[in-house]
């Protein structure tokens, strides 16, 4: 029996020797080639232990430590010049990454983190040489928040968004104070990006104090640029840590393209007709032109008026009549009287002859008896 105990003792503590490096192993890792570097060298950071074929960002931060992450955000790192890779299928990366000085003093920190997906980051130390280098801010009270529900975006668009006007959520969640202080007026980082591009951070301060074990109902407005639509991600930042992600789907403003559909057929059709109405108005008239005229349709015949000579009426038609035109009469001339007129009969029956073989303009004499 003792034999047995020593044997199942030293079983045991093989497997916790062996169980320790594979705990040590799990979670995101970062090694650098070099623990200190100049501006304009280059460092060879190492990862393992990342979710496999995942997007990372390597960034160059300044005012941050590994045990409390950097401070202020990604504010305080050199994004100018940070690098991007992607993990192989085992979870680990191999990628140089030059210096450059942060915005903030040092301490600096080498800071690598997942850029879609569920969050991870992990920080290496860096000296950057020739920067300058000051103490962190002092904490302002021993909270620690927490979030304690899932976040969500409330509210939806209106008809203006649906025209390109800014969309706009508000961020909802609830969170705790696992420290042993109070927060008071605690000042988060509300992010929003879109794609692969990093987060574009606003500032925004909750009223209220939060004291130690107690949680409170966060409510933050979220609002894009003007036009956005696509895949975004809302990122909720609170003393240099993510407390949260939550996606957020924004629809194409299609008025926008309606409208722009619209302009493009009426103002061709307007150009049209302006161009139109100004060659009507400077073309020549041809010469000799006839204007026709609109004929104005007679008026009606009282009832009783006798009807002209000639007319007849149409079977058919209720009573109506087609008049027919009276025959041509020749106008009397002013030294003519009605029975004379040359060319009627009686001016025919009228008129002057003369049957004798003389002519009517030679006189005759009369001879004596």
């Amino acid at each position: 029996m003792i034999r047995l105990s020593v044997w199942a003792a030293v079983l045991a503590l093989l497997v916790l020797t062996a169980a320790g490096p594979v705990a040590a192993a799990d979670g995101p890792a970062v090694k650098l080639s070099a623990s200190q570097a100049g501006t304009g060298g280059s460092v060879t950071v190492t990862g393992t232990g990342w979710r496999p074929h995942t997007l990372l960002m390597l960034l160059v931060c300044g005012r941050a430590t590994p045990s409390r992450g950097v401070v202020g955000g990604t504010n305080s790192c050199a994004n100018g010049d940070g690098r991007a890779v992607t993990t192989d299928a085992r979870g680990a990366f191999r990628r140089k990454l030059p210096v450059a000085e942060p915005p903030v003093p040092c301490p600096c920190v080498v800071h690598v983190a997942t850029v879609t997906g569920t969050t991870a980051e992990a920080d290496a130390v860096l000296r950057v040489a020739g920067h300058p280098v000051a103490p962190l801010p002092a904490q302002r009270s021993g909270g620690r928040l927490a979030v304690l529900s899932d976040t969500r975006l409330t509210g939806s668009g209106s008809l203006l968004t649906w025209f390109g006007a800014p969309p706009g959520r508000t961020l909802v969640l609830t969170v705790g104070n696992t420290g042993t202080g109070p927060v008071r007026d605690p000042v988060f980082q509300v992010g929003t990006a879109h794609g692969v591009f990093a987060p574009q951070w606003d500032d925004q301060q909750w009223r209220g104090t939060l004291g130690p074990g107690k949680k409170a109902r966060i409510e933050l407005p979220v609002e894009l640029p003007a036009g956005a639509h696509g895949d975004y991600t809302v990122t909720l930042k609170y003393d240099g840590r993510v407390l949260a992600e939550q996606p957020w789907g924004v629809g194409r403003p299609w008025g926008v393209t309606l409208f722009w559909l619209l302009l493009c057929l009426v103002v061709p059709a307007a150009l049209f007709r302006v161009g139109m109405a100004v060659v009507d108005r400077v073309r020549p008239r041809r010469p000799g032109g006839v204007r026709h005229r609109r004929l104005s349709r007679p008026a009606p015949r009282p009832p009783g008026t006798p009807r002209w000579p000639g007319t007849a009426r149409l079977p058919g038609l209720g009573g109506r009549t087609r008049e027919t035109a009276p025959p041509p009469t020749t106008p009397a001339l002013p030294w003519f009287g009605p029975d004379s007129v040359p060319g009627g009969p009686a001016g025919r029956l009228s008129a002057p002859h003369d049957d004798s073989p003389t002519s009517p303009t030679t006189p005759t004499t009369k001879g004596p008896t």
